[in-house]
């Protein structure tokens, strides 16, 4: 659906964004560098841009500055700023196999290849205001981070591993990893058609709002659905991004760097095939940044839109349409831009039926006649 702009008032629309800019600033000590947030608040960066589909996390942060730290209101900017893009290549596929890993861990296995790597997480802290925060200083901070990188360089430990699901293919266990190699569906240019491929559920899951992913995930864990699984690997890292040489062989590529990506591989249930053979069935998520809880979620949602029955998680139709950040917040916000030709037409039914009814109570009163 399409919403047009709304005209009129032109003068007060300008007075308002004034007066945005101003409740933006009015309790600012300094001006918020975009550089800052972009450095500082990586989480949100890394959401914003799986939402937004657009890997930029400098635009990512100038969209949080410029919405107030709206994560949906920036995914939106985002996402507008992608469609005037041109689009002159598309990449090789990418081998999260191959990612300059910083976190791995698995919640199947104790024992994986390279072994548990907890990395950058929370997941292990107390939740408690730290407020030694208050207190941080930009000189304690640079020396922080020169000692650190420094340890870094000093240890220089391997941070590429093989897949634990890899493992379970090699002993044959698994019932849905190999694929047929296909021109993938793309959302962007192509309209969605139910029921839609693998590829396209993929892309719109990747692009989903990580809040309503999370709960149709839980909702699926609580029974409202048949997808409870465990996690077979969770990686975060860097993997490379090649796009073709356009004066050399098809398999010539060039480098044009690399991006910080979540994926997760769940183990579900597992099914006997035709040939008798046991195998598990998994769930794939991936999304850009650090996003560990969004990628577990679509995961989750991926297989259970796999799976055929009647449970809201496995309506392809109802979870792909009601997990787009950009299509959910345009429809519930434009409830707030002018309905008046819509409601008086209401209102006016109303009152309407409302004369109607008295008219007609007044017309089925007995008439009494006195004889005085």
């Amino acid at each position: 659906m399409g919403y047009v702009a709304v005209t009129g008032g032109q003068k007060a629309i300008e007075e308002a964004d004034i007066l945005t800019k101003y409740y933006r600033l009015k309790n600012a000590e300094q001006v918020l560098k975009v550089k800052d947030i972009q450095s500082q608040l990586r989480l949100l960066i890394d959401r914003v841009m799986g939402e937004g589909g657009l890997y930029a996390p400098e635009y990512a942060a100038l969209a949080l500055k410029q919405t107030e730290g709206d994560p949906s209101e920036a995914a939106f900017l985002l996402r507008a700023y992608r469609s005037t893009l041109p689009r002159n290549y598309y990449s090789r596929t990418v081998e999260p196999s191959e990612m300059r890993v910083i976190r791995k861990i698995s919640s199947s296995f104790k024992d994986i290849p390279g072994g548990q790597l907890l990395g950058p997480t929370y997941d292990y802290t107390h939740r408690l205001l730290n407020f030694e925060l208050y207190k941080e200083d930009t000189e304690v901070m640079k020396q922080f981070l020169a000692d650190f990188e420094l340890n870094e360089k000093l240890d220089g430990n391997v941070t590429t591993f093989s897949k634990v699901v890899d493992l379970l293919e090699e002993e044959g266990l698994v019932g849905n990893k190999q694929c047929e190699e296909i021109e993938p569906f793309d959302v962007t240019r192509d309209k969605l058609i139910f029921p839609a491929s693998r590829s396209a559920r993929l892309q719109i899951l990747s692009r989903g709002e990580t809040g309503a992913m999370t709960s149709f995930a839980y909702s699926s864990m609580r029974g409202y659905g048949v997808v409870h699984p465990t996690i077979g690997e969770l990686r975060v890292g860097y993997t490379e991004v090649y796009v073709p040489y356009p004066y050399g062989d098809e398999e010539d590529s060039i480098y044009i760097g690399e991006v910080l990506v979540t994926e997760v591989e769940t183990i579900n249930s597992f099914a006997q095939t035709e040939q008798g053979n046991v195998e598990f069935l998994l769930g794939y998520g991936l999304t850009f940044g650090q996003n560990e809880v969004k990628a577990i979620a679509m995961a989750i949602l991926e297989r259970s839109l796999e799976t055929e029955g009647a449970s809201p998680t496995q309506d392809e139709e109802f979870v792909l349409l009601h997990i787009d950040s950009v299509e959910a917040h345009g429809f519930v916000s434009h409830l707030k831009l002018p309905h008046y030709i819509t409601f008086q037409s209401k209102l006016d039914r109303i009152r309407e039926a409302k004369n109607k009814k008295q008219n007609d109570t007044l017309q089925e009163q007995p008439v009494t006649f006195s004889p005085f």
